[in-house]
């Protein structure tokens, strides 16, 4: 019964360092777009993460569990599926107004958050951590500029 309720391959340690990476990473983008008023508050940036690191987690873990062999799942599948599903959430936040796409920035960062969260899960919390620091110094730099030029409110 207790194999129920413990990882088989990782540590609880390096599970729960990988999940609370899940977290706050993506945290910093989803508050850059709140702090801006911006479509899409932060919860979603930080369950979109977790969830997906949590599938990976998983996945990396499931074919090791029971006897099962690495082969049986390919976790380069399971990644493309939880990217595609991400795609069609931040395709919902974009919307048409006239000649112009409103919403892009946060669509693309809810699909950054879905990748953050993957990367976690793999482990390269090195890779996720300047991921993010990356997206939020793009959002904060590039906000005068997209005030300025832009008709896009997003």
């Amino acid at each position: 019964m207790n194999e129920l309720f413990a990882p088989d391959n990782l540590t609880w340690a390096n599970a729960i360092l990988k999940l609370i990476a899940a977290i706050l990473l993506p945290l910093a983008i989803g508050l850059e777009r709140f702090w801006h008023r911006k479509p899409i508050d932060f919860r979603p940036f930080v369950i979109i993460s977790v969830v997906a690191c949590a599938v990976l987690i998983a996945t990396l873990d499931f074919p090791l569990t029971g006897g099962r062999t690495v082969e049986s799942v390919d976790a380069t599948k399971v990644m493309q599926g939880v990217l595609t599903g991400i795609g069609f959430l931040g395709a919902g936040a974009m919307y048409r107004q006239g000649d112009y796409v409103k919403g892009a920035a946060s669509a693309a960062s809810i699909w950054s958050a879905g990748v953050i969260g993957l990367i976690c899960g793999i482990g390269e919390l090195w890779l996720a951590g300047g991921v993010t620091f990356m997206i939020v110094a793009l959002m904060f730099l590039s906000e005068p500029f997209t005030k300025r030029w832009s008709n896009e409110d997003d």
